[in-house]
């Protein structure tokens, strides 16, 4: 009976000591529960950290991309190895490769050729001032050389020649009467040989410019030379006064202060304009085939046509090119 007894009160300890074990690991089991849920929140406030970590970083990147963007844009397209440059002030003064690739830090050249930065271009300003020697009006005009700083070195129409410049004249003055006046922006000027200019006793290698393109008015007009006396000798049309002026053309498109292209191509005894790559003029007669006798030279610049005290004007050039 005893023996009994005990037994069953050992098998109720047992199960009460069951109990109260199974109680206490579900306290600690809800106790770490709750440690480990406390953490949960803690991921969300690291995530937050990284999300705006890396917003700074775009926007630096974004900009630096629009700065080297900026550099090349505002940069005009010129290389101007192959170019002189004639001024309004002096006797007149001109400055010729290597030097005139500094042009953005040479005093002398500051007031008339410079960089405007806020849209591209090379400035060419004048006013009336200093002269060439076969003309009345000033100039800050480039004028080609093949050989950098030598004149000596020129083309003629059966070697070929090709110039095309994006320019535009953004300001320019008028004259008494509220008309605009009237700037000379490329040219192909002619050249005697040393031979030729001997041979007709003159005293130096001037030839009649064969094409003069004009900004007038908001347009933009051409004039060529043509012989008065097509029948003249070969040594008679190396004289400037054997050439008169044509009728002159002008594009009909309204020009103004708008950015345009022009293109001059040259070849044997033809002559081609083109305003926009869309409009072209064509000289191919007697008188493109009798010019072929002299040598040649391109021009490109600002050379305005008045004496009016207080005139002036700015042409812009963006892109410049030459090619034979």
């Amino acid at each position: 009976m005893i023996l009994n007894k005990i037994i069953e009160v050992s098998k109720q300890m047992s199960y009460q000591f069951i109990i109260v074990f199974a109680v206490v690991i579900s306290i600690y089991g809800c106790s770490n529960d709750s440690e480990v849920n406390e953490p949960e929140v803690i991921p969300e406030v690291v995530v937050e950290e990284v999300e705006e970590t890396p917003a700074p970083e775009v926007e630096e990147e974004v900009e630096e991309e629009v700065m080297v963007e900026g550099v090349d844009f505002f940069l005009p397209n010129i290389n101007l190895s192959n170019w002189k440059v004639t001024l309004p002030i002096g006797s007149p003064d001109e400055v010729e490769p290597p030097e005139i690739l500094d042009y953005a830090t040479d005093e002398k050249l500051i007031p008339y050729m410079y960089n405007d930065s806020t849209d591209g271009s090379l400035v060419f300003y004048t006013s009336p001032g200093s002269s060439t020697a076969n003309s009345s009006y000033s100039r800050t005009e480039l004028r080609e050389q093949m050989v950098p700083g030598s004149n000596s070195t020129n083309w003629t129409f059966a070697e070929g020649g090709r110039m095309k410049g994006t320019l535009s004249v953004p300001e320019i003055t008028t004259d008494a009467s509220g008309d605009y006046h009237r700037t000379m922006v490329m040219q192909i000027h002619g050249r005697l040989t040393n031979a030729q200019r001997d041979l007709i006793g003159e005293n130096d290698n001037n030839a009649p410019p064969i094409l003069k393109i004009y900004w007038q008015d908001g347009k933009i007009r051409v004039k060529t030379k043509v012989l008065k006396n097509i029948n003249a000798s070969d040594e008679e049309i190396l004289h400037t006064d054997a050439w008169g002026d044509d009728e002159g053309y002008t594009f009909p498109d309204e020009i103004g202060t708008d950015i345009f292209t022009f293109e001059i191509i040259a070849s044997n005894g033809r002559m081609e304009v083109i305003l926009n790559e869309t409009e072209s003029v064509i000289y191919e007669d007697i008188h493109m085939e009798k010019w072929g006798v002299f040598e040649n030279y391109f021009k490109a610049g600002n050379y305005l046509q008045t004496l009016d005290a207080g005139a002036s004007a700015k042409v812009k050039y963006y892109e410049l090119e030459v090619t034979h």
